[in-house]
């Protein structure tokens, strides 16, 4: 559903704080699948991601008559980049959200967890970034953890499982692309632009009225799709800020579990011993990468 935040600082290292953030993270990105989950009933995916964009117009907005600074976001600097990355994460964002209607929540984030060695992949076709020996193995292992949760060849395969390796393909394209837009675009930027520009999109596959419908839907699945997908964003960015990514991403591990108890719970979903299988296997490959690439960032070059 969402990409890892480029981040020009170098980060505080505060294990608590990135703890506190990830707490956030992980309930905001639950909080998100399930209220997918229950207003599904009431309005489509279209719907459900129009009513997700209007609201962080209306957050955005606001924060940008709080703070003056931000206002400079309204005027992008490379409005082709912002339209090619909206579109991609539009596709992704749509087939993930539908993946959460059809699909166990364990399963959708299981899956999810390859976009890392996609972002690997793309990053040496579309940005000629060396590609290590440790990007391989990530790479290889995220595609041997795929087979192991979606078993291909056997009864248990369900082809709607491809929809969320289609959206974790697209969020590491938008990665690459959020990565290029860094460069000249603020945070705020990048997303007001990605709801200003997506709000059309899902508006045409929606019923021109399906606002009125608002004022019957259940409060906390309503305030989740409102608010959770920007607070998700926001405690991402700040797990990034206080500490290296080798700390955050094994907390943001622990969004499988979590997810897969919330659906046990709330919808009876069976916990798969192959999904945590394989998504263990796809975790061990990022890790092993993001270690060498510490190593790698803290060898001085010879002169």
């Amino acid at each position: 559903m969402t990409t890892p935040p480029a981040t020009a600082y170098a980060p505080r290292r505060n294990v608590l704080a990135v703890v506190a953030w990830m707490s956030g993270t992980l309930l905001s990105f639950s909080a998100v699948a399930v209220s997918i989950r229950e207003l599904s009933g009431a309005l489509s995916v279209f719907e459900i991601l129009a009513l997700r964009n209007i609201a962080g117009i209306v957050i955005l907005v606001v924060l940008a008559l709080l703070r003056p600074s931000l206002r400079t976001g309204f005027v992008p600097r490379r409005m082709g980049l912002h339209f090619q990355r909206n579109v991609i994460h539009f596709l992704g964002q749509y087939a993930w959200a539908l993946a959460v209607t059809i699909l166990p929540l364990a399963t959708v984030f299981a899956i999810e967890f390859t976009t890392p060695a996609w972002v690997a992949l793309f990053a040496a076709l579309i940005l000629r970034e060396q590609m290590t020996r440790p990007r391989i193995i990530a790479i290889v292992l995220g595609l041997i953890g795929i087979l192991v949760i979606l078993r291909p060849g056997s009864e248990a395969l369900d082809p709607a499982a491809l929809i969320v390796l289609f959206a974790a393909i697209c969020f590491a394209l938008v990665t690459i692309a959020t990565k290029r837009l860094t460069g000249t675009e603020s945070t705020f930027a990048i997303l007001f632009w990605m709801n200003a520009m997506q709000l059309p999109m899902n508006y045409l596959g929606s019923d021109p009225l399906f606002f009125l419908a608002i004022p019957e839907l259940p409060l906390l699945p309503l305030i989740g799709i409102c608010v959770g997908g920007l607070s998700a964003h926001y405690c991402l960015t700040n797990a990034y800020r206080c500490g290296d990514a080798v700390v955050v991403v094994p907390l943001d591990f622990m969004r499988l579990p979590l997810i897969a108890l919330v659906g046990f719970w709330l919808y009876a979903e069976p916990l798969d011993p192959f999904v945590f299988a394989g998504a263990i296997i796809i975790v061990a490959g990022i890790l092993q990468s993001l270690r060498a690439e510490s190593r790698r960032a803290s060898i001085p070059l010879e002169k």
